[in-house]
């Protein structure tokens, strides 16, 4: 089982930072999260608290991931990136996948695409893309961005978007993995059919063991049983070495974590201190 470094919420200061020494510990990637922008008023819970409340404020640092993973790898070069995850339903596909070949190329494909749907109306709204049928759009959003990353001429006549022939280039030279985010069955679906693994948002053990045997089943549906799939978890109940085996057990390939929070640092904590504790977190967990 790989361990990646969740950056969620750091000054963006200390992110290439972070990078370089998760590099040198052994780490295998960064996991970069999704947040538009902050409303004040918010018309839907966030599905993955209890209370349906946010975890941050309009003060909380966020970057663009994509523009992060480019910086980010400009100054390391083995560890991996992965958006966890980028909510599509905003966005455009045609802008997406000229962003994301670019991060592939500039980072000698040490890029994975994560991606979901988006919880948040206004997120769709004020970007002046719909609500509505949000889950049909983005499965046509990813067919997109699939083709155009493949490289060559493409054109593309759907429902929602309609272009014609027309190449984005230069194509990364590997294909760009997708990873599909969401705990519904038709995240679970999308993840099985369309995706190169499923991501998680904080989980616990039990409802992930459960939600890896539904993928399993999903996927043999599909015809994709023998097709290596990554799950990348947060598991929220499971750490330490009896935690991490029971993780790698139950068919988890990669556990996102945060070291500096297992030693009492807070999001804004300096650099020096979280870098001490991937260094610590290493020592005792990474081969």
């Amino acid at each position: 089982m790989k361990f990646t470094v969740g950056v969620a919420m750091c000054p963006l200061d200390q992110l290439t930072g972070l990078a370089q020494t998760a590099e040198e510990c052994g780490f295998a990637n960064i996991a970069l999260p999704d947040s538009l922008f902050f409303m004040e008023t918010a018309v839907a819970d966030y599905p993955y608290t209890p209370d349906g409340s946010r975890m941050w404020n309009e003060e909380t640092p966020w970057v663009d991931p994509l523009i992060a993973a480019a910086a980010m790898g400009a100054v390391t070069t083995t560890i991996g990136f992965y958006t966890n995850v980028l909510k599509l339903g905003s966005r455009n596909p045609l802008l997406i996948a000229r962003q994301v070949g670019s991060v592939a190329n500039l980072t000698g494909n040490r890029f994975g695409f994560g991606v979901g749907i988006g919880w948040a109306p206004e997120e769709f709204e004020w970007c002046g893309a719909p609500y509505k049928r949000r889950g049909a759009r983005v499965d046509e959003m990813i067919e997109i961005i699939k083709k155009l990353l493949a490289g060559g001429m493409v054109e593309h006549h759907g429902e929602f978007f309609d272009f014609d022939r027309l190449q984005i280039s230069p194509a990364p030279s590997k294909p760009v993995p997708f990873y599909v985010g969401g705990h519904t069955d038709v995240a679970l679906r999308r993840a099985a059919r369309e995706g190169n693994g499923w991501t998680s948002a904080m989980i616990k053990f039990d409802d992930l063991v459960a939600t890896i045997a539904r993928l399993d089943e999903l996927r043999a549906e599909y015809g994709r049983a023998d097709e290596p799939f990554e799950i990348q978890s947060v598991c929220i109940d499971r750490f330490g070495k009896d935690g991490y085996a029971q993780l790698a057990d139950a068919g988890v390939t990669d556990s996102i974590v945060v070291p500096w929070i297992f030693d009492g640092l807070g999001f804004d904590a300096p650099l020096e201190a979280k870098q001490d504790s991937l260094r610590k977190f290493a020592d005792m967990y990474l081969d």
